[in-house]
């Protein structure tokens, strides 16, 4: 699956000045919820992730999904592989699972995001899940940007992954961008200015 192809094909590999969550910027952003407006790509891509998390023999009871970005993904994936579907959500900017949602003792959680940079949403909710009883047996998603050493890659992690050692990292594809300090950005540097996703339409 070329999933870089299926990314342009939908409009949803950006180019511009673009300031990131991490407050790094970059050329290139990855606009997943484009690629996931369609639900026949949504399900093909969720079912190819679904494959390879079962090649790998994990036992999973639940997804759980940090809002907004990963909720799609990972009803998707849970979807495909038959599982029960949560999400986490920020609350006064804390990570929290709320709406009635329960994790019961020993649950074996999977953590799904659209995008993975660093993983640092990822592991908020992880911990959210952990908190409530539940055991994180790994983490998924869409794309990873390279930061973070998913299975079956020959990316290695950078000393910025968030994710933890002791549980695997599923995604279909690496996608590698420069990323920069402010204040050693090129495109600053260039006279462009930065703009947050979203913030001009996209």
């Amino acid at each position: 699956m070329d999933v870089a192809q299926i990314y342009k094909d939908a409009n949803a590999l950006l180019e511009g000045h673009f300031l990131l969550s991490s407050g790094k910027h970059s050329r290139y952003y990855l606009q997943s919820a484009k690629v996931l407006e369609d639900p026949k790509v949504a399900e093909t891509l969720a079912v190819e992730l679904a494959k390879m998390i079962e090649a790998h023999g994990i036992e999973i009871d639940t997804i759980c999904s940090p809002a907004l970005g990963g909720v799609l993904a990972g009803y998707e994936l849970a979807r495909a592989l038959g599982k029960r579907f949560i999400f986490a959500e920020r609350v006064n900017g804390e990570m929290t699972i709320r709406r009635g949602f329960e994790v019961k003792k020993g649950e074996k959680i999977l953590v799904c995001e659209d995008i993975i940079t660093t993983g640092g949403s990822a592991l908020e909710a992880a911990k959210v899940a952990q908190s409530m009883g539940g055991e994180i047996v790994g983490f998924a998603a869409l794309a990873n940007r390279g930061f973070c050493k998913r299975v079956g890659s020959t990316v290695s992690a950078k000393p910025t992954c968030k994710l933890p050692n002791d549980a695997p990292f599923f995604a279909l594809a690496d996608f590698e961008f420069d990323i920069y300090e402010p204040s050693e950005c090129p495109l600053c540097q260039e006279g462009s200015v930065a703009h947050k996703p979203g913030s001009r339409g996209n």
